[in-house]
Order: C-alpha cells, then sequence, then structure tokens
C-alpha cells in the first residue's frame, strides 16, 4: 500500500508492505545409484515492512532525497532429511537432518542521494545506501555430518555508494551516463558443497549455505546512445569490475586471498548498430548487428578451472520489417558464431562428478506480430 505526494519542491511516498509464504518440497537424490536420500522441508516466511523515500529540490540545481525502510520478518524452517538402503526409497538407513527452528530478523536500511544540474545538459548525483537480505536456514541440511549446518546462515548487508553523471550532448543527439561505484557486503552469502567422510570411509557431500564474511566490489560504467543521423542509432556500454573478498572464513581460517567472487567479470561491453530505411509504401526496415564481449568467469564458487569460462565475445544480428503500426515481420539470430560457452556447471570431487552447462548455440527465429 502505498501514499504519493508530488509538490512544486517536495515529492514522496510512504509504504507498507506485507508478505506471507512458504517454499519447500521432497527430492529423491540418487548418486551413481551408490547413495540414495531425500532432501525434503519447507520455509514458511513473515515478512512485514514499511518505508519513505522523499526528495527536495532546494533550488533550481541542487535536490537532495532521503529514504529509510523498516523490515521485520520471521522465517519457520521444518526440515527432514535422510538417506536410504536403495532406489526403493522405502528402508531409512540415517536421518541426516531433523530440525523445526524459527528465525526473527529485523533491519533498518536508510538512503541519502543528492543530485547537482552542472549545465542545462549535464546532470551530477550522488547516493549512499544500505540494504539487506535476510537470513535464514538450508533446508538441505546435513547435521549429522556437519552439526553447524542446522544454524541459520546470517543476513547479509551492503553499503553502496555511487558517484554518476547524466548527459545530452551533440544537440540531443548523444546521449552519456556514466557511473563510479563502491559497494561493501558483510556476511556474504553463498550456495557451496560441504564434503564430508562417512564412519566406514565412504565420501559424501551435501548442498550448503554459508556467509563467506566481507567483500568489497567497485567499478565503473559508462552507456551511451548516439544518433549521428537520423538512420543511424548507436548504442553500447563498458564496465569494469574489481571484486574481492577482504574475510573468507574457512574452518576458522581466513581463505580470502584464495577466493573470487563468481560470475563477475573484469571487463565487459556491448555495441549495437540499427540502420533505419524507409520503404515507402512497404513500411519501415530496421537492419540490426551486437557484438557484446565478457571476460574470463568463474560460474561455480569451487572455482573449478575445469569449468572457469575464458573471454568471449557474442554476435547477433537481425532485420525487422514494419509494414504499419499493426504488422511488423522479422528475422533475428544471435550467437551467430555458434559460441560454445560455460554459464554454470557442479564439480563434486568426492563422487568424480564434472558436470558444465552452456548458454544457448546458434539460434534464428522467423517471427510476425500484431499490434492492436
Amino acid at each position: 500500500m502505498q501514499l504519493a505526494y508530488e509538490g512544486a519542491t517536495l515529492s514522496g511516498v510512504l509504504g507498507l508492505y506485507a508478505f506471507d509464504g512458504d517454499a519447500g518440497g521432497l527430492v529423491r537424490n540418487n548418486f551413481l545409484n551408490s547413495i540414495f536420500g531425500t532432501s525434503g522441508g519447507t520455509v514458511y516466511t513473515r515478512g512485514r515492512a514499511a518505508y519513505t523515500d522523499w526528495s527536495w529540490r532546494l533550488s533550481s540545481d541542487w535536490a537532495v532525497g532521503a529514504g529509510l525502510r523498516f523490515t521485520d520478518e520471521r522465517k519457520r524452517a521444518v526440515v527432514l532429511n535422510q538417506s536410504f538402503k536403495d532406489a526403493s526409497f522405502s528402508t531409512v538407513v540415517a536421518t541426516s537432518a531433523d530440525f523445526d527452528k524459527t528465525l526473527e530478523v529485523q533491519d533498518s536500511s536508510p538512503k541519502l542521494s543528492l543530485d547537482y544540474r552542472w549545465s542545462d545538459s549535464t546532470k551530477l548525483y550522488g547516493t549512499a545506501s544500505r540494504g539487506f537480505k535476510s537470513g535464514g536456514y538450508n533446508i538441505r541440511a546435513n547435521t549429522l555430518a556437519v552439526p553447524a549446518s542446522g544454524n541459520p546462515f546470517k543476513d547479509e548487508t551492503l553499503d553502496s555508494f555511487e558517484l554518476g553523471s547524466k548527459m545530452l550532448l551533440d544537440q540531443g543527439r548523444l546521449e552519456l551516463n556514466a557511473a563510479l561505484f563502491h559497494n561493501k557486503y558483510k556476511n556474504v552469502q553463498l550456495s557451496v558443497f560441504t564434503s564430508y567422510t562417512l564412519p566406514n570411509g565412504t565420501p559424501g557431500f551435501f548442498g550448503d549455505f554459508t556467509n563467506a564474511g566481507r567483500a568489497q566490489v567497485q567499478g565503473a560504467e559508462l552507456e551511451f546512445v548516439w544518433r549521428p543521423l537520423r538512420a543511424w542509432t548507436l548504442s553500447g556500454h563498458l564496465a569494469a569490475l574489481d571484486a574481492v573478498y577482504d574475510e573468507y572464513l574457512d574452518r576458522g581460517v581466513n581463505v580470502a586471498e584464495q577466493k573470487k567472487f563468481t560470475n563477475s567479470p573484469k571487463f565487459q561491453g556491448a555495441l549495437n548498430i540499427e540502420y533505419r530505411l524507409s520503404l515507402a509504401s512497404a513500411g519501415t526496415l530496421r537492419l540490426r548487428l551486437s557484438a557484446s564481449h565478457r571476460s574470463r568467469v568463474y560460474p561455480t564458487t569451487d572455482l573449478s578451472e575445469a569449468i572457469a569460462q575464458d573471454a568471449f565475445t557474442l554476435l547477433s544480428a537481425g532485420a525487422i520489417l514494419d509494414i504499419d503500426k499493426h504488422w511488423s515481420l522479422s528475422l533475428q539470430g544471435s550467437n551467430l558464431t555458434d559460441k560454445a560457452y560455460r554459464t554454470d556447471g557442479y564439480n563434486i570431487a568426492s563422487l568424480s562428478i564434472l558436470n558444465g552447462y552452456y548458454g544457448p548455440p546458434r539460434v534464428v527465429t522467423v517471427g510476425a506480430s500484431y499490434k492492436f
């Protein structure tokens, strides 16, 4: 529920938020016909929040903003995980987790912003804000092997700082947006695999959820849209990212220097070119060509070199014919070079399992659309 106000120098919003939901189910796991188990549980969540966000126009050039959100959340986890003798899942040989626990979370997240109009074509801004991701319980916990896995993982908090500019140049033909940002994380939440050894020497593992500690993510972004001529439009972006862990505790030891953020390319960018051609009574033809590039990343938290994805570039192109205000025909293709690139995977050393998941191959689509 929101109440919004818009005045000559003051505008803002007051809001209330409520959420009640549950998520869960039962998964039967069969690993190589040697390990059989079930992961079963439900997390019941009740969330309540109140928030406000206001902007004051101090003068024709200056504006200041402030906001605050208070969140009260309650999570109850009911978990029953078991191991079975065989694939029939009828004979229980061990109970790896059986608990009913509740976690209550409260958080206050503020926000401040400052805007300055440098000129008619340039606006500068700065923001500082705090956000959080609530903690909870891992319904895949194995408290028999790792008792601490039944404890709740902590709230993740983020302090974010950003400076940027928005510019309209070349008589309005060039839009240019730039930003510098610095983010500080605490209690980074991570999904990992935890390995263990059973009393009989058999290796095992389970999907765990943990907090890494502290981290910093900083970088720069540049976006542009340029229309040099009526028929041509060029757009794209460039981004540089530096993401490092300051603290990553593993069994009480800080291994931050050995860890890297997943799916965090140091550099990425894209360039899009569009040409519009009027075909008189036949409509307007739009021709598009795009290229995107991303530097090397590690898709998984175990930083497996076998799953790591080297830098790659994807190409796409398309032709769209707008016949009139109702009908459009299109021919479009993505990943035209049929590049094979990994987006995720699994490296479970205890079972000698190594999986990689790949993005879509070359895809060509033909379409027609009608707007009423």
